[in-house]
């Protein structure tokens, strides 16, 4: 199961698969492709029966087959009929729901669900043969975010590609399952969102900053809105995790958002510049892609950036800084790390360029050189 934002390259995965089951012998009989939100389709979104036998009649049921379902979550009452001997099934989905719904709970134990995110910042500069200038692709990266479908187009067309992203998102996978009020209400708290990235929030806290604004929402309706957004994986929500007490905290979460081409998108340049937190949302991203679980972290009454359960088991900390040159930043940046009392590996990540260095057993390393390394 393939799980991810519009449009960040799961169907792409899907199709790659398909073409190399091609190359291992796999006849036309043994595989069935579909995609839910093309309109000869439609037909069996609210008819499991015709679905099935659909599927069924197309295979050779006495090879291994392969059923790819794209977008899984638009067919009412789907229910795991094709997990039976013989048939392996890939699906996509492209909200939260999928995994939280009846579907989530008749296939546990039965499916692997691999996250999908846009490009990371190795991926992306594949694309380009000349990579001389690292800095300036970095720079463009944190400007137009990952999401595939961006490489091929020119600059000027970028953010009307990203704001149908957007609009596709909001219409397919969200309004579509709640019914609001005031869609705008939920426009200007997406708004909220992305110019507090990496801020601590609450519902209450939100609630009350729109009201001191003229907006009158109340936290229970935010609360809805944040939940909407994460299921849809427009943002991920990030807990506190007490490194002395070793316990997950309920208060103060954080929230990033899955691609920071949509801060410049819905927001406008002159709200793109917090280039602190936008290099936090970079790096949080990449913690996830390559760790079993990512937290903000709390030593005593300071925060450590993140705090990463590697895949091995192990436990990292990191703080992000866009620069550290000035002492007083440095030594603030180190405070969080000399507080932590085990002596598990400690990183800073900047963007200045010099030198790998350590301090006091703390690895200093430039963020470029950190997205690169593997």
């Amino acid at each position: 199961m393939l799980v991810g934002v519009r449009r960040c390259g799961k169907s792409t995965i899907m199709q790659l698969f398909r073409e190399y089951l091609k190359t291992e012998d796999i006849s036309e009989n043994q595989t069935v492709s579909l995609n839910f939100e093309d309109f000869e389709n439609r037909k069996f979104l609210n008819d499991i029966d015709s679905l099935y036998y659909h599927i069924v009649n197309q295979l050779d049921l006495s090879k291994p087959c392969y059923v790819f379902l794209d977008e899984v979550q638009n067919v009412k009452e789907f229910d795991g009929l094709f997990v039976k001997p013989n048939i392996d099934v890939y699906i996509t989905g492209s909200n939260a729901y999928l995994l939280s719904s009846e579907l989530g709970t008749l296939l546990t134990g039965r499916y692997i669900s691999i996250p999908v995110y846009p490009l990371s910042f190795k991926e992306y500069i594949s694309a380009f043969e000349d990579k001389s200038r690292l800095d300036l692709l970095f720079t463009r990266y944190l400007q137009n975010g990952g999401m595939p479908g961006m490489l091929e187009l020119p600059l000027n067309q970028i953010e009307k590609y990203l704001q149908d992203i957007y609009n596709d998102i909001a219409q397919k996978d969200i309004f579509i399952r709640h019914i609001w009020y005031k869609e705008g209400n939920f426009e200007r708290v997406l708004e909220f969102m992305l110019d507090n990235i990496g801020s601590q929030l609450s519902s209450s806290k939100i609630s009350n900053v729109l009201k001191n604004e003229g907006n009158s929402i109340s936290y229970h309706t935010i609360d809805n809105y944040l939940n909407a957004m994460t299921e849809a994986y427009l943002f991920y929500k990030v807990s506190r995790y007490d490194i002395k007490g070793k316990n997950l905290l309920r208060t103060q979460e954080k929230y990033y958002t899955v691609d920071l081409g949509f801060k410049e998108a819905l927001l406008g340049k002159t709200k793109n510049t917090d280039f602190g937190h936008n290099l936090e949302n970079i790096v949080f991203l990449e913690l996830l892609r390559r760790n079993r679980r990512v937290y903000i972290g709390k030593a005593d009454r300071t925060e450590v950036d993140f705090v990463v359960m590697t895949n091995e088991g192990d436990w990292e900390y990191f703080q992000v800084a866009w620069s550290t040159r000035e002492e007083s930043t440095f030594e603030r940046e180190m405070r969080p790390f000399e507080l932590i009392k085990d002596y598990n590996k400690r990183t800073l990540l900047t963007m200045d360029v010099e030198p790998e260095s350590s301090y006091k057993g703390i690895q200093k390393v430039n963020v470029i050189d950190w997205l690169l390394k593997r």
